[in-house]
C-alpha cells in the first residue's frame, strides 16, 4: 500500500479536477467556458513532456551503462508519451473548434506539436527497421536524444518566440496558463500533477508487462 500512494493520489487529484473543472467559476473572457479545457488539455501535454524527459534520461543511461532495461524504459516512455501527446492534440483540436471555428489553424503551437509527434513516430519506425537488439538500442538512444532536443525547440521555444499566434495565454485578452485567477489555479495545479502521475502509472504498467513478456520469451528459447 505504501508503494502505491502516488497512484491513489493520481486518482484523487483527477477526480477532483474533473468535478471542480466543470463547476469552478471561470473569468469573463472572450473564449468563455471553453477555458475549462485548460484543466485537461494542458495537463496531457505536460504529462507527455514528463514522459519524454524520462525517456530521454533513460536513453542517456543506456549509452553510459549499456543496460537493456534502460532501452526498454526509454522505448515505453516514448510510446506512452505519444499516446498522451495524441490526447493533447485531440483536446486541443476540440478546443480550437469552439474558439477559432476550425479544428486546426496555422498556429506555431499546433504546428510545433504536430512536428514533434512526427519526430517520435519516426523513432518508432527506426526501431522497427533494425533487427539486431543491441544495435537497435544504441541507434534509438542517440536518435531519442536528438528527438527530445527538437521537442523542446518546437514546443517550448519557437512558439514563445512567435508573435503570430492565436493560442490562449500568448496574447492580450486570451487568459489561460499564465493569466488564470486564483480559483482556477486551485484546480489547474492538482490536475497537472494528477495527469503526470497517471501517465507514469501507465508507463509503469507497460514496463512491467514488457519485462514479463521478455522473460517468457527467454524461457521459451532455453
Amino acid at each position: 500500500m505504501k508503494q502505491n500512494w502516488w497512484k491513489i493520489l493520481s486518482i484523487i487529484l483527477l477526480l477532483y479536477a474533473i468535478g471542480a473543472g466543470f463547476t469552478v467559476q471561470i473569468p469573463d473572457t472572450n473564449i468563455g467556458d471553453t477555458l475549462r479545457n485548460v484543466f485537461y488539455h494542458v495537463g496531457m501535454w505536460f504529462a507527455m513532456l514528463a514522459l519524454m524527459t524520462s525517456s530521454f534520461a533513460n536513453s542517456i543511461k543506456f549509452l553510459s551503462s549499456g543496460k537493456m532495461i534502460n532501452d526498454l524504459k526509454a522505448n515505453e516512455g516514448v510510446l506512452v508519451g505519444i499516446f498522451f501527446g495524441i490526447l493533447g492534440i485531440i483536446t486541443g483540436m476540440t478546443w480550437a473548434t469552439f474558439t477559432w471555428g476550425a479544428p486546426w489553424a496555422n498556429d506555431p503551437h499546433l504546428n510545433g506539436a504536430a512536428v514533434s509527434l512526427l519526430v517520435y513516430f519516426a523513432y518508432r519506425v527506426l526501431r522497427s527497421a533494425i533487427h539486431d537488439e543491441e544495435k537497435r538500442a544504441r541507434v534509438s538512444a542517440v536518435y531519442n536524444i536528438f528527438a527530445y532536443v527538437l521537442l523542446i525547440v518546437f514546443v517550448g521555444i519557437l512558439p514563445r518566440l512567435s508573435t503570430n499566434t492565436l493560442h490562449p495565454g500568448s496574447g492580450d485578452g486570451n487568459p489561460a496558463f499564465g493569466d488564470m485567477d486564483a480559483q482556477m489555479r486551485y484546480v489547474f495545479y492538482p490536475a497537472l500533477i494528477g495527469w503526470i502521475l497517471l501517465s507514469f502509472w501507465v508507463l509503469n504498467l507497460r514496463t512491467r508487462y514488457r519485462k514479463i513478456e521478455n522473460y517468457l520469451q527467454e524461457k521459451e528459447m532455453d
